[in-house]
């Protein structure tokens, strides 16, 4: 195939030998089947933001810090050299989390070199050595469904430990590799930390959870997300923490009249101390 011009410098760079073909145009980057030193791996080419049909990439970013206040002030300002630091960091994060929940031992694939806008990884694949398949196009026993779905409720739980919340994950950013389930497409990682984590982690779970329940229906009454994410924060979750898939939401309702009058209290009693003041001022 003809050689797309991304991927041109890299081969320049002797990182690639060859561009055997295209096996992915997703809504941030396009992915391409190459060989680099005798191996078959995948070089992702991240799209340009103008490019990129991911929607509402500012609940991604939150909490996310520049790493100097020249590039803050550029990014808050959009001005050009702002827009490219924003294209910089969307890009580093991803390879940034590859790199890192590769050392907490989550499932996901290797990075080999990163240049340009270009990330060259490991290639997934299936026990036919093919291009692994994404779940969202398998079909699988009730048996497989409860096992794959436990690996990633645990590769979710490796994330949060390491400070890591996939943020889109479904059965379309999930790979079926020999091996079994691999995660891919991180640039939307958030820290755990961020204002809106619990939302997102939450929805992953309920991603994951939708999915599975087709081939084994009693996944839909688990909440594993509510579970795990008290135990994150006492400070109880490990990532070999045991998980029952169960939560006693609180039915307590909220005794509104009685917080609203301990506010009229402090409010009246903080007016009398301040009458008290101005008297003594006299």
């Amino acid at each position: 195939m003809r050689t797309p011009l991304r991927l041109q410098p890299l081969i320049d760079a002797y990182m690639i030998d060859d561009v055997v073909g295209q096996l992915k145009s997703g809504k941030e980057a396009e992915v391409y089947v190459v060989t680099s030193r005798g191996e078959y791996r995948c070089a992702k080419v991240y799209k340009e933001a103008q490019n990129r049909s991911f929607k509402q990439a500012s609940q991604y970013t939150e909490g996310r810090k520049a790493k100097g206040s020249r590039q803050a002030r550029a990014m808050s300002k959009k001005s050009r050299y702002g827009r490219e630091e924003m294209e910089s960091e969307w890009q580093n994060t991803e390879v940034e989390a590859l790199a890192m929940l590769a050392t907490a031992g989550v499932r996901v694939p290797k990075i080999y070199e990163y240049h340009e806008g270009v990330v060259l990884l490991e290639m997934i694949v299936d026990s036919t050595g093919h291009a692994a398949p994404r779940l969202n196009d398998v079909t699988m026993s009730a048996e497989d469904a409860r096992k794959h779905h436990t690996t990633l409720i645990r590769e979710a739980v490796k994330m949060l430990c390491a400070g890591y919340i996939h943020g889109d994950l479904s059965e379309f950013n999930v790979l079926l590799s020999e091996h079994g389930p691999v995660i891919i497409d991180l640039p939307q990682a958030i820290q755990s930390t961020a204002n809106n984590a619990f939302r997102l982690f939450e929805r992953d779970i309920n991603n994951l959870a939708a999915y599975f329940c087709r081939f084994a229906p009693e996944i839909k009454n688990t909440d594993y997300a509510h579970e795990i994410w008290k135990l994150y924060e006492n400070g109880k979750l490990r990532p070999d923490t045991k998980l029952t898939g169960k939560f006693a939401h609180s039915t307590r309702k909220a005794d509104v009249s009685s917080v609203l009058n301990e506010i009229d209290a402090a409010y009246e009693e903080e007016m009398r101390k301040r009458l008290a003041r101005s008297e003594d001022n006299d």
